[in-house]
């Protein structure tokens, strides 16, 4: 970014991102965690300092720097996760409390007191309504002791879980609302707010070309000797707004209509997967499944091809990264078909890989139909099999969807969502008035100062009673 004056650049800013999970796979449960890690790595790569709180392993340090020390992650509330070994969500309201009551004090004493003393700004991202009462009130603790002038602060929306438990006027009032998708925006009115739209992204390596040999082997290895054959895959929660029951039934009319059909599934331990294989057997389709403990990519095919024919084969094991590509770049289509996806990073990634991705018509602001994607419209299992039967009858139109797709999926890498994200952060801070100049010397922009605050005695009255407060 060029030096200009009131631009946003590392040098006058940085980072704090609060969310519940993180990249520790005891704090991963889903795509936001998938997503904080990625955006921190990011912001840290570009060169912004970004702190990550977040409910960490306890078994791992509480802080620790990466990406040459500019990322660094604080792994918060452990010694409540020690007791709750289950992952992030286990014990999740004591984390919850405990969460709300030290990362505010922690925020402004840490972090934004010393960057206010540099002169520079600092921006706070939350993530999800975990984080929402922990924004209200690192704002009341940032501008009674007058430092809230120095940051933005931003509250993002990814789900619509426990909406219910958020003071959406307060938090309104404190923060700038975003979210990821302008479905999710439309969502939100019903809130009486009207958020910013700042997609999700994915890494620039998902660009990288998949292995060309390792697509073939694994076509082959699903068709089953028969070129005809479809080949699908599915890869999520087993949560019924995948609409699994939809891609099973997709798959039983396609082979009841004389077209044979392989489909991969990967699920999670969710009790609605039960019922869409108790479906899919019902429905007369083979099912095998497929257990292992981390194989590598070949590893993969193999256990696949010795698994012998099949439908579906279940595969109830971690799909590492570059078999998942694979598949994606292999299978005619992959099964994307959410019916309420707020922003459908799966499909991103399948374009990516030149893969076709089906999904649905929710949050993939960027799917347009039969250009760089199949977007389904409905429910009925039909329009699925309708448009793949279409596409094995128009070879042609498989290469333009991969070709669209991966066009697509360039726009969506995360250099380019952060570009997004400063673009809207300098037009909230020139609305908030924060001066923005380049840093030239050690003395602080002209702003309010922050406290002089000695490392062991508070300044003020006021500073000694929320240090007490925070047992400080």
């Amino acid at each position: 970014m060029m030096k200009l004056d009131g631009a946003i650049s590392p040098e006058n800013t940085l980072f704090v991102l609060l969310c519940f999970e993180g990249p520790d796979i005891y704090s991963t449960a889903g795509g936001l965690g998938t997503r904080i890690a990625e955006l921190s790595e990011a912001l840290a790569t570009q060169g912004y300092t970004t702190h990550l709180i977040y409910i960490g392993d306890s078994q791992k340090p509480s802080v620790e720097h990466r990406i040459e020390g500019r990322l660094i992650l604080k792994r918060w509330s452990q010694w409540v996760s020690q007791y709750y070994p289950n992952g992030v969500y286990d014990g999740e309201e004591q984390k919850l409390y405990d969460y709300n009551e030290s990362v505010p004090y922690h925020i402004y004493s840490e972090i934004v007191r010393p960057a206010a003393a540099e002169g520079k700004m600092v921006v706070i991202m939350g993530e999800d309504w975990h984080t929402a009462e922990a924004m209200m009130r690192t704002s009341d603790l940032l501008h009674w002791f007058g430092l809230r002038q120095r940051t933005l602060m931003l509250w993002n929306l990814n789900s619509l879980m426990s909406l219910h438990r958020i003071d959406w006027g307060r938090l309104n009032f404190v923060t700038t609302l975003c979210t990821v998708s302008k479905y999710m925006k439309h969502k939100m009115w019903n809130y009486s707010v009207n958020p910013l739209v700042i997609p999700n992204g994915i890494p620039a390596r998902y660009l990288q070309p998949v292995d060309q040999d390792a697509v073939t082997r694994l076509r082959a290895v699903a068709r089953q000797n028969d070129p005809r054959r479809f080949f699908l895959f599915k890869i999520g929660r087993f949560d019924p707004d995948k609409r699994w029951m939809m891609a099973i039934e997709a798959a039983a009319r396609l082979k009841e209509s004389g077209h044979p059909v392989t489909l991969f599934v990967r699920g999670g331990i969710e009790p609605h997967g039960a019922d869409v294989l108790r479906h899919a057997y019902h429905r007369g389709l083979v099912i095998r499944d497929i257990e292992a403990k981390r194989p590598n990519l070949q590893q993969c095919i193999d256990l696949i091809e010795q698994a012998g024919p099949a439908d579906v084969y279940n595969l109830r094991f971690f799909l590492p990264e570059e078999f998942v590509r694979v598949a994606y770049a292999a299978a005619d289509a992959t099964l994307a078909n959410s019916g309420h996806e707020p922003f459908g990073l799966v499909a991103l990634e399948v374009m990516a890989a030149q893969g076709i991705a089906v999904t649905g018509s929710t949050g993939e602001d960027y799917a347009i139909s039969f250009e760089n994607a199949i977007v389904t419209e409905t429910e009925d299992p039909d329009e699925i099999v309708g448009y793949l039967l279409y596409m094995q009858r128009h070879p042609e139109e498989q290469e333009r969807i991969r070709q669209g797709g991966y066009r697509t999926s360039s726009q969506f890498v995360w250099d380019r969502v952060i570009a997004n994200l400063v673009s809207k952060l300098e037009f909230l801070a020139r609305k908030q008035n924060v001066p923005l100049l380049p840093i030239q010397t050690n003395v602080a922009l002209h702003a309010p100062s922050a406290p002089q605050i000695s490392n062991t005695k508070p300044a003020s009255q006021a500073e000694e009673k929320v240090a007490e407060k925070h047992g400080v």
